[in-house]
């Protein structure tokens, strides 16, 4: 295996642009993946044109760039394996009830499982991507930390890279900002410098998750009838059907109190929405399931953690509860706010190293 060989997934982002355009001045020799994961003609949103991430125009950026800074660049077809992985968990997450984080499951299982069978393929011992991490390796096992721009770090969701994985990882970003990345991407002259960051999930690019899902699988949603929506124990409603609603939506609920109120439970048995008053999403307690240690082989009982139930969360002071293998349950010092089964429970260190992962239960 060459040892020198990288190859470097091209999003035709800023980000992965200067990953590759670094790693090329270093020395590396880069070799740039584009993974067309899915169509617009198959997941809808965009009936214009495609734009965004493994569109078409994403594709031409990121061949531009490849070719801007002398690396060669393929284009690799991924969507049966994104269509089976993350695709369908997102649908099965949501008529669970719950909601689902796809980009953890990509990370995963595409952008990690799969480049790592294509860097095998083409003799390359490394993969890289433009996220916003840092990898070390401590007494023997591979670890991720907090990047420089703690406000773009992405570790959150790379808490389920295997020690594997990681040991063949590079993240040229993690000691960068945002910022500075625009300005090297401005040295090197590249195309994407400027280039706006995507917000939405990549394959509903609309932001519009019932047009999706009603699109996606009619046969199911058209069998899911109105619900009742609860309050305090009294029915005050009806609503849509469960798949259409998150822990804590505020907005959408179709009934007015004269003041806010806010989805509290998903019960996907019964079609039923129970609604409450802000402090009765507050949660102390947090179980996950799936879990992925990384910094270590297990957490202790009574070991202090820092963690983090969503991405745009800050980092809070919890206290492990009970911990095994596949699941964790923790406590925080203060509550959280609309704790999200299938979203992620993410745990750290004082010093931002990545403790471990899963999803959680409730």
């Amino acid at each position: 295996m060459n040892e020198n060989r990288v190859i470097v997934a091209m999003s035709g982002g800023v980000d992965s642009s200067v990953a590759a355009a670094i790693l090329k001045k270093e020395g590396y020799d880069v070799i740039g993946i584009t993974m067309k994961t899915w169509g617009f003609m198959e997941v809808g949103g965009a009936p214009k044109h495609e734009s965004g991430c493994c569109s078409l125009d994403a594709i031409f950026d990121a061949k531009n760039v490849a070719e801007l800074i002398g690396i060669p660049h393929y284009t690799v077809d991924f969507t049966k394996a994104f269509e089976e992985t993350v695709i369908d968990d997102f649908v099965k997450e949501y008529l669970a009830g719950r909601t689902p984080n796809p980009c953890v499951v990509c990370n995963r299982k595409i952008k990690w499982e799969e480049l790592l069978k294509k860097a095998d393929s083409l003799d390359a011992r490394y993969v890289a991507t433009g996220h916003y991490a840092v990898v070390e390796k401590i007494n023997d096992r591979y670890t991720l930390k907090y990047s420089k721009d703690t406000k773009k770090d992405q570790t959150y969701a790379l808490w389920g890279l295997t020690q594997e994985s990681l040991s063949r990882t590079l993240f040229p970003l993690g000691k960068y900002t945002k910022e500075e990345v625009r300005a090297i991407a401005a040295e090197f002259g590249l195309k994407t410098a400027d280039k706006p960051d995507s917000q939405e999930i990549c394959f509903v690019a609309d932001n519009n998750y019932e047009r999706f899902l009603r699109e996606r699988i009619p046969e199911v949603i058209n069998n899911i009838r109105e619900g009742n929506l609860v309050y305090h124990g009294e029915i005050v409603g009806k609503h849509k059907g469960f798949p259409f609603y998150t822990i804590g939506q505020r907005r959408g609920l179709g009934v007015s109190f004269g003041k806010p109120v806010y989805v509290k439970n998903i019960d996907s048995n019964t079609n039923t929405i129970e609604i409450g008053d802000k402090e009765e999403l507050l949660e102390r307690r947090v179980k996950a399931s799936d879990v992925n240690y990384v910094s270590q082989a297990i957490l202790k009982e009574g070991e202090k953690v820092f963690g983090k139930i969503r991405y745009s969360d800050s980092a809070k002071e919890a206290v492990v509860i009970k911990s095994a293998p596949d699941s964790i349950e923790i406590e925080f010092s203060e509550p959280k706010n609309a704790v999200t089964p299938g979203q992620s429970l993410v745990l750290y260190d004082e010093k931002g190293y990545l403790l471990a992962g899963g999803i959680i239960e409730k």
